[in-house]
């Protein structure tokens, strides 16, 4: 399926640093809750995030990550997901943080 670029323009990723991230215990799968702050214009959300195989919560706080921050909030394992953090799936299908390669300033909206 073909998108144009005005529907892929609806989709709001930007920038954000992890401040927070804590092992969900209401998660059926192991998951965590992380707080993202994407900047002045967004602010802080929350998101549940099955990332336990690669990472630790002091590996992911300070992070730089991409994040959906435009997707209605929903609640995901008693949290109030407002954020989808991005990221793909390795050879055995454990997530993989997408991030920017360098520095950037948190809230930059990817284009």
């Amino acid at each position: 399926m073909t998108i144009s670029y005005d529907d892929f323009a609806k989709v709001d990723v930007r920038v954000g640093r992890v401040t927070r991230a804590e092992i969900n215990p209401e998660a059926r799968k192991p998951a965590y809750v992380l707080s993202v702050d994407f900047g002045p214009e967004i602010g802080e959300l929350t998101s549940s995030a099955q990332l336990v195989d690669h990472y630790t919560p002091d590996s992911l706080v300070g992070r730089l990550v991409l994040g959906v921050v435009n997707f209605p909030e929903k609640r995901i394992a008693g949290v109030k997901s407002a954020c989808l953090v991005l990221g793909v799936p390795d050879v055995e299908g454990a997530v993989v943080l997408l991030s920017p390669e360098r520095p950037v300033p948190v809230g930059g909206k990817m284009f």
